[in-house]
């Protein structure tokens, strides 16, 4: 089934044996016509459902008028999307640029950051992950993908995510920049300690130092608050965006505070596509559907009641180490290697992630209701039942 493909495609990534050729809301068919419930949803990509019906009119109109403007020339469609950012976006962060991937985006954030602040320093997060382009590959924990490509960045130093002294003692003179998810999600949806971020917003703005929050698969809605920051309280001094941000068509959004983005002068960033107004009509259509479908509400809502199913798994199967997450951004910690599982729900028709070798990472579009998700958690058991059989674990 996947050779067609696999014969022209380099190697590198993980892939599953299901052919996907159509989606809707929460759900997707592969070209056999089978249904799933998409836990996946193109990792948090399609955030508002696929081929949401605002998003889809929005693109359909937009590509008759004008697919291609650069960001040389001004375009009504870039204004009305910037209009409706400004009215959600934290209080500061007023000035945007535009590119095209989350990666793509952290490149953005770190230069603007060195830049502002003179200084080449940077703090990254033991756990975090922000990327794979050179830059965030610099900021990104895990040895698998770093070694290889080494020497990176230098200056930067990787601390634990829940020691604030050792921040303290770690931060000197060279130090310009921290960097950070507020919620890990690449590491298996780790939420962090009461005050953590609070005290890491408070070093940053007591030694001066410029706070970057990786919101990439946090943010919009995602944690059932617009942003994930939100839940502490917190607002950074730049802030990442991308996944679901264009409502499945690929844009990523780099907002920061104006005295930062104003530092940097004409020709020292920039990107052909960024800005696109097709992607730029897309994102608008997905963010009225954020506010006016009041989905960050239904992450909200739907989120407990998929999280409290969960916990019951816990307690059923002995096989689950623990459950965590907020919102619609959820992690089962099993005591194994989850492909098996992953497999086994393509079976039973439901597409999850993982993270890591042990943990299943749920990110299933907004739009997911309790039935839906009712649906899932009864897959769910039913393949954890089977791993626990084939275990011999009672």
């Amino acid at each position: 089934m996947m050779t067609s493909e696999d014969q022209f495609i380099g190697n590198l990534y993980q892939r599953f044996p299901i052919n996907i050729s159509r989606g809707k809301g929460a759900r997707v068919w592969d070209n056999e016509g089978r249904e799933y419930i998409d836990c996946m949803a193109g990792y948090g990509v399609a955030l508002v459902g696929h081929c949401n019906d605002r998003v889809v009119e929005a693109i359909k109109n937009q590509s008759e008028k004008l697919i291609v403007c650069h960001m040389s020339a001004y375009n009504d469609t870039r204004l009305r999307y910037l209009e409706k950012l400004s009215s959600i976006s934290p209080k500061g962060l007023s000035k945007v640029a535009f590119s095209n991937s989350g990666a793509e985006s952290v490149e953005a954030a770190l230069k603007f950051a060195r830049k502002y602040s003179g200084k080449a320093g940077i703090i990254a997060m033991t756990g975090g992950y922000h990327g794979k382009t050179l830059g965030a590959l610099s900021v990104t924990y895990n040895e698998k993908y770093r070694k290889p490509f080494m020497p990176l960045l230098d200056y930067v130093k990787f601390l634990p995510y829940n020691d604030r002294a050792n921040l303290d003692n770690e931060i000197d003179d060279s130090i310009g920049t921290i960097i950070l998810e507020p919620i890990q999600g690449e590491t298996g949806i780790i939420i962090p300690p009461d005050g953590l971020l609070q005290n890491i917003r408070q070093i940053c703005t007591d030694r001066n130092i410029v706070l970057i929050y990786d919101e990439i698969q946090s943010g919009l809605g995602r944690t059932g608050k617009m942003w994930a920051g939100e839940h502490w309280n917190t607002t950074p001094d730049i802030m990442c965006l991308a996944k679901g941000v264009g409502g499945g068509i690929p844009m990523a959004l780099t907002l920061a505070k104006p005295e930062i983005i104003d530092t940097m002068k004409i020709g020292e960033h920039s990107s052909t596509f960024a800005g696109n107004p097709v992607a730029c009509a897309a994102a608008s259509a997905a963010l009225d559907a954020l506010v006016e479908d009041r989905l960050v509400q239904n992450a909200c809502s739907v989120g407990k009641y998929f999280k409290d199913g969960l916990m019951c798994l816990k307690d059923t199967h002995k096989i689950v180490r623990d459950v965590r997450g907020l919102g619609l951004m959820l992690a089962l910690e099993l005591r194994f290697d989850v492909r098996e599982v992953l497999l086994d729900g393509i079976k039973n028709g439901i597409l999850m992630l993982y993270s890591g070798r042990n943990i299943i990472r749920l990110l299933p579009p907004l739009v997911i209701d309790e039935s839906m998700v009712s649906s899932a958690l009864e897959k769910i058991n039913k393949i954890l039942t089977k791993e626990e059989d084939r275990k011999n674990v009672r």
